[in-house]
C-alpha cells in the first residue's frame, strides 16, 4: 500500500501530466492553424506521450492499492507570437515537471518507499530527455532567428522528429 503523502503526491502528478498533454495539445492546434503542420503533429504526438505518462500513474496507484484521481484539467494558453515562444515555454513547463518528480522520488525515499522509487525512475530518465529535446530545438530556433527558409526547414524536420519518436 501507498503512503497517503506518497498518494497524495502521485495524484497531483497525474494533474501535472493531463495539464502538460493540454499544454501540448493547445500549441500543437496554434501551430497547425499557423501553417507549421510538421511543428503541429510533433506536438500533437507528445500531447499523446504526456497523456499516456497520465494513464501510466494511474495505473500504478490503483494497483498498488491506492486510489487514482482524475483531476480537472487546467485551460492552457492558446496562443503564441513566435514557434520560439512556444518552445521556451515547453522547455521552461519541463523543467517544472522535473522538479516535481525529483521531490516525488524524494519523498519515496524519505517513506523508504523503493516500489513507487523504482517506478519513478522512467520517469526521470524521460524528463532529462524531454529537457534536452526542448533545449536543442530552442537552440536550432535560435540559429533561424526570423529566417523564413530556415523556419520552413525547421518545420520539415521536425516532423521527422516526430515520426522517430513514434517508431522508437
Amino acid at each position: 500500500m501507498i503512503k497517503d503523502n506518497v498518494l497524495q503526491a502521485l495524484n497531483k502528478q497525474i494533474k501535472l501530466e493531463g495539464d502538460s498533454s493540454q499544454l501540448y495539445l493547445a500549441m500543437a492546434s496554434w501551430a497547425e492553424v499557423a501553417g507549421l503542420e510538421g511543428t503541429a503533429n510533433f506536438l500533437y504526438s507528445h500531447a499523446d506521450e504526456e497523456r499516456t505518462h497520465m494513464l501510466k500513474l494511474i495505473k500504478f496507484i490503483n494497483e498498488r492499492g491506492g486510489k487514482a484521481h482524475v483531476p480537472q484539467i487546467e485551460e492552457p494558453k492558446q496562443d503564441f507570437s513566435t514557434l520560439k515562444e512556444v518552445f521556451t515555454a515547453i522547455f521552461k513547463h519541463e523543467c517544472f515537471v522535473s522538479e516535481s518528480i525529483n521531490e516525488i522520488v524524494g519523498l519515496t525515499l524519505e517513506n523508504a518507499d523503493y516500489s513507487t522509487h523504482n517506478f519513478l525512475q522512467w520517469y526521470v530518465s524521460e524528463q532529462i530527455e524531454e529537457e534536452k529535446l526542448a533545449r536543442n530545438i530552442l537552440d536550432k530556433l535560435e540559429m533561424i532567428g526570423s529566417d523564413k527558409g530556415g523556419l520552413y526547414l525547421f518545420d520539415r524536420d521536425i516532423a521527422t522528429m516526430s515520426a522517430e519518436a513514434t517508431t522508437a
